[in-house]
């Protein structure tokens, strides 16, 4: 599985394990429209690591996440995220991702994620329409971009971000 990646005298050790099943983690206190939410994408329990960074970003802790494609990392800060935009509407976040494809699959998944429950999710990019841009910046509690985005686009303007950056939870 590691051939070619490592010259075979750089190689030192290797540990293969065999894959395991997951493991749930207790029950967490979740607003009902949040549980709605998960049981219509067929979630019913949360894993183990998806309980704890939750329960830890609640508490205001930093958290780091690294596990394998597919396993649920987006939940550990969209769960917290959306608890904060229901329960507090005038509480922002603002979401940097490395590139643009990423923000875009990132913000379909929290666009959808409780509809019609009145939380604004948009994108803030270079392909973010001049005529749109102050409508993202007052009316999104949830605002994705990019690293170039924060630096060329919102920080030196921040003025007009005055009240988006004020009410920023995350």
């Amino acid at each position: 599985m590691l051939d070619g990646l490592l010259p075979p005298d750089r190689l030192t050790h290797i540990i293969e394990r065999p894959a395991t099943s997951g493991s749930f983690g207790p029950d967490l206190p979740l607003d009902p429209r949040i549980v709605t939410a998960l049981s219509g994408r067929g979630i019913s329990s949360l894993f183990t690591h998806q309980a704890e960074a939750i329960e830890a970003v609640r508490s205001g802790q930093d958290v780091l996440i690294t596990t394998g494609t597919g396993s649920g990392k987006s939940l550990c800060y969209q769960i917290p995220i959306l608890e904060m935009a229901l329960r507090e509407p005038r509480g922002r976040a603002l979401l940097l991702f490395p590139t643009k494809a990423l923000a875009q699959d990132q913000f379909q998944s929290l666009d959808q994620f409780l509809p019609g429950e009145g939380v604004g999710v948009a994108t803030y990019d270079g392909d973010t329409p001049a005529s749109a841009r102050a409508r993202v910046r007052k009316g999104a509690q949830i605002i994705l971009t990019n690293p170039d985005m924060l630096h060329v686009g919102i920080l030196p303007n921040h003025e007009p971000w005055q009240s988006f950056l004020r009410h920023l939870r995350y």
